[in-house]
């Protein structure tokens, strides 16, 4: 009887140190090991995202880096309504039409509008979902309409985008003018020209 009972009294005992001691033991390895896959497909994940950051960094430095400018240019990553106010300056400049009367109102800028003596500043940030801010621009100038459309033609191949909302024109004053005294005078209408224009700024 003995003989039988010895076996059963070793099994139990195995059993009975094998949940008390052996199974702990036994799931802490087996957490540890799910840890170890998770950490090991997060080093390749690691990896691959760093295989595709430096593709991406070659192909970035394998442009042109004039052609970087110009699309810095074309939709810059700030408003910089300094920069564009001169640019049109200059565009106008040959055609000899002064910028007057510089108003700007900015959107989804996230920062306040500053202005000067001349540039009066825009009204309170507006907030948008979009990926780029929109800045509203307007002017006032005088010309001839020749010079007027000459200006405009520019201002649209300008290579920052440049869309415009509105264009009022109103007869301004009758300028005389000759190339050559012994010439008849030729009578040269000015007009006025109100403008309101839109930029965009990429966001960060």
């Amino acid at each position: 009887m003995m003989r039988f009972i010895m076996p059963i009294i070793l099994i139990t005992i195995s059993i009975t140190l094998f949940f008390v001691f052996a199974n702990p033991i036994y799931n802490e390895i087996s957490v540890l090991r799910g840890e170890v896959a998770s950490y090991n497909e997060a080093l390749d994940n690691s990896k691959a995202l760093e295989n595709e950051r430096d593709k991406l960094t070659a192909k970035y430095n394998a442009i042109n880096p004039e052609n970087l400018t110009k699309i810095a240019k074309l939709l810059p990553e700030n408003v910089d309504n300094i920069r564009l106010i001169l640019e049109i300056e200059q565009i106008a400049l040959p055609y000899g039409m002064v910028l007057k009367d510089v108003k700007y109102d900015t959107t989804d800028t996230g920062v306040a509008t500053t202005g000067s003596a001349a540039i009066q500043g825009g009204g309170a940030t507006k907030t948008s979902p979009k990926d780029y801010g929109i800045f509203d621009l307007s002017f006032s100038t005088t010309g001839t309409y020749n010079n007027f459309i000459n200006f405009t033609k520019d201002l649209e191949n300008n290579l920052r985008i440049v869309d415009m909302s509105s264009i009022i024109f109103s007869s301004n004053n009758i300028v005389s003018a000759s190339s050559n005294p012994s010439s008849k005078t030729v009578s040269t209408e000015v007009y006025k020209y109100d403008f309101k224009i839109k930029t965009y700024w990429l966001k960060n």
